[in-house]
């Protein structure tokens, strides 16, 4: 797996985000964090994540496969099926995602998935990362 944004935590660091992740797994039981297996063979090829606001209007997908899997449809599955739970909860009405902007394959993603590109910013240790955007469970 790869991870482009910022460094690598410290132990202590480490421990304590642990630590809120099992606060909103706990809170939200609908969202959190997920190990991602092979449908056939059951091997882990990932994680995935739906983080929540508080008001929880809005969340945040995070995808991240093994690189042996990129290119094999794995990320559009996972990425339909976190949208799917996201929609599932009528009080969101907001999907974020982050990516490289030099991450073609998860750009083309999250465009197949009708998320637009909201804007590329520079990131805590100097890398670019770009925000996506989908509304859903829109009444209008």
């Amino acid at each position: 797996m790869v991870m482009n944004y910022g460094r690598v935590f410290t132990l202590e660091e480490a421990k304590k985000y642990y630590e809120k992740v099992l606060s909103i797994n706990e809170k939200h039981k609908d969202f959190g964090q997920f190990k991602v297996f092979e449908g056939i063979t059951h091997k882990f090829i990932g994680l995935g994540a739906i983080v929540a606001n508080e008001e929880v209007t809005e969340v945040e997908i995070e995808y991240l496969l093994l690189p042996d899997y990129w290119g094999k449809r794995y990320g559009s599955s996972l990425a339909e099926t976190l949208i799917s739970m996201a929609e599932g909860v009528k009080s969101i009405k907001k999907v974020t995602a982050i990516a490289d902007p030099n991450n073609v394959g998860s750009k083309k993603i999250l465009l197949k998935n009708g998320f637009v590109s909201n804007n590329v910013y520079e990131i805590n240790d100097g890398s670019l990362a770009e925000m996506f955007i989908k509304t859903i469970n829109d009444i209008n």
